[in-house]
């Protein structure tokens, strides 16, 4: 069997690709431009081009271009005994990921053609390389960088270079006419759309091609789960069935005959198309109660127990993108409700499962937490995100991630949690933690939804939004609303001092320290930034210091006049968000020995008779 294995694999290597280890790096091509922007401020490139790319010596039906489309009948000629690489049709200095807006100049992105003049501001290249196939032994690579004019600005310099792969394996030459690209796939019409979506549905979610009926899941001999298994739902009368988790198919729609795999976490977006009138109380999609009202086999044999999906906790937000917890009894289900033609409540926007098993492969219990909100006609097609996690009993309960080990790394979060009696907790999505806004275009504080980034070790951020008020408002509502937003959601109270710092163990935490109450301020008071100030020192040996935290101070500063003046859309404030690393260790000094005495007590009478 092992030979049969081995001279299978050698003749697909070298039916398809020919492989070679590669170790040694060559520069062969060197590109620079002259480019001179119009207007006061030049940016200026020079140098020349000197790669000319290989004559292809075989025949032109092996080295078709990979942007053309591939017929049926080249499929049919036969295959050359050999044959080079195909050149490439797109030149590395022609691409540019970091162009985002077509036609407007990106701020640092030091490929973007669109860029003239306004390259002399640059303050240093977004994408700093740009590269060609890697699965190439040798590849263009195009690499760009910021120079200095004599008057002080930013000159873009481009160098393209070939680079060789390190990779123990990598392609030299083949022998595919196609090369590697793929035939064109036929375009879908109204009369083989279905055999496409099968065709290409099939492998995504592991079902049958030819399966025109909702697959079922047949008991096996075995009796747990084992890795990559479909769990088995119960049926109310009896039957099994499967545990689905929506996903998204070839597009972003959501196909909902989508199987979860054992210990296999997963977190899924799609978007959902209907008619608001129409599905907002019917389609099943968007009730709560179609991924909480389960039952699953604790394992895959006949008389396995039956283990009941359990509400953790419902999140409501609200249309702005506020969110608050809804105090639910036991068996109480929200159901989707049509407010108005363009407005539907109570809708599933993200289901988060939570599986605890045993070593057997047994289902213990499943918790499922919900975010329910509102979907506007104008916002459709509606967004959803599905995720399931799996948890060990008797294991810790959350695969807690560190920032260092013990001293914390720079550019990992910081680890926050909130302190209860049994101790801290720290939550399990890693979005949870202490963050700052995220800079938006056009980013409203009032209006949501607010994108954030967690707080990183050693590095300082400046972000914010902008407040603008059309109409007279309560001041309270808006200090304490554009409070929750400086903070984020679920604000934590304290820090870990150290990169690993044991949730058992409140002493290494440090709590933050704030001096804002708003209810102190007779006037009007909203806060117009809020400031992370973290103090840390280096712990330990001088050989191998670790980053410790030693104090976190949030400072708000606020308004000083009337919030009158910012009304009726008169005024437009800046509010910002910051943090800043404020390094207190004091400084090494060398130390020396003290030079040993001698403390030795004689006896009195030693110099007798001479004393």
């Amino acid at each position: 069997m092992a030979v049969s294995a081995a001279v299978l694999w050698s003749l697909v290597f070298s039916c398809f690709f020919s492989f070679n280890a590669v170790t040694a790096d060559e520069n062969v091509t060197t590109r620079e431009f002259n480019a001179t922007a119009s207007g006061a401020y030049a940016v200026t490139n020079n140098g020349t081009d000197t790669y000319t790319p290989q004559e292809v010596t075989e025949p032109t039906a092996g080295h078709r271009s990979t942007e053309e489309p591939v017929g049926a009948s080249t499929a049919a000629r036969p295959l050359p005994a050999s044959g080079r690489l195909l050149v490439p049709a797109t030149d590395v200095a022609r691409l540019c990921p970091c162009d985002e807006h077509r036609s407007v100049c990106d701020t640092n992105c030091c490929c973007d053609t669109a860029c003239a003049e306004e390259a002399s501001l640059f303050t240093g290249c977004s994408v700093h390389s740009v590269s060609g196939n890697k699965q190439m032994c040798s590849r263009d690579v195009a690499l760009y960088s910021l120079g200095s004019t004599i008057d002080g600005y930013s000159k873009l310099q481009l160098a393209v270079k070939k680079e060789t792969n390190s990779d123990i394996f990598c392609i030299q030459s083949q022998n595919r006419i196609d090369g590697l690209s793929h035939l064109s796939p036929a375009l879908p019409t109204d009369s083989n759309f279905d055999s496409l979506f099968k065709q290409f549905t099939s492998f995504l979610f592991g079902m049958e091609e030819n399966s025109g009926q909702t697959a079922t899941a047949e008991p096996v001999a075995s009796s747990g789960y084992q890795y990559g298994d479909v769990m088995v739902t119960a049926g109310e009368g009896g039957e099994r069935g499967v545990f689905w988790l929506p996903a998204p198919s070839v597009t972003a729609d959501c196909v909902d005959t989508s199987p979860a795999a054992f210990l296999k976490e997963e977190r899924r977006g799609c978007s959902r198309q209907m008619v608001l009138d129409q599905d907002c109380s019917t389609l099943p999609a968007l009730n709560m109660k179609t991924y909480t009202e389960i039952q699953l086999f604790a394992e895959k044999t006949k008389d396995a127990a039956v283990v009941p999906v359990e509400v953790a906790s419902v999140i409501l937000q609200s249309v702005d993108g506020t969110q608050t917890e809804w105090k639910m009894s036991e068996g109480e289900i929200l159901s989707p409700v049509l407010l108005n033609p363009d407005l539907c409540a109570n809708v599933v926007l993200e289901v988060v499962y939570v599986m605890k098993y045993n070593p057997a492969g047994e289902i213990v219990n499943v918790n499922a937490s919900l975010v329910l909100g509102f979907v506007r006609g104008a916002a459709l097609p509606l967004k959803q995100e599905f995720h399931i996690t799996f948890v060990q009993q008797g294991v810790e309960d959350v695969a807690v991630h560190y920032s260092g080990n013990p001293g914390y790394v720079v550019g990992l979060p910081l680890v926050s949690g909130t302190q209860t009696p049994e101790g801290i907790v720290r939550s399990i999505n890693p979005r949870e933690t202490l963050s700052l806004l995220d800079t938006t275009k056009d980013q409203d504080c009032l209006r949501g939804p607010h994108q954030r980034v967690p707080v990183l070790f050693g590095l300082d951020s400046v972000s914010g939004c902008t407040l603008r008020l059309e109409e007279v408002v309560n001041c309270t509502l808006v200090s304490q609303e554009l409070l929750d937003i400086l903070r984020g959601p679920k604000y934590p109270q304290h820090i870990a001092s150290f990169g690993n710092s044991p949730l058992n163990n409140p002493q290494d935490w440090v709590q933050i320290k704030t001096g804002f109450s708003p209810g102190e301020v007779q006037s009007c008071s909203i806060p117009l930034s809020l400031h992370l100030e973290v103090e840390w020192t280096k712990y330990g040996s001088l050989v191998n210091s670790q980053p410790q935290i030693v104090s976190i101070t949030e400072i708000i500063q606020t308004n000083t006049t009337s919030l009158a003046l910012l009304s009726g859309g008169s005024s437009i404030l800046s509010i910002r968000t910051s943090v800043a690393f404020v390094p207190v260790s004091a400084a090494a000094l060398p130390g020396y020995r003290a030079t040993p005495t001698i403390n030795a007590k004689l006896p009195y009478d030693f110099f007798f008779p001479f004393v």
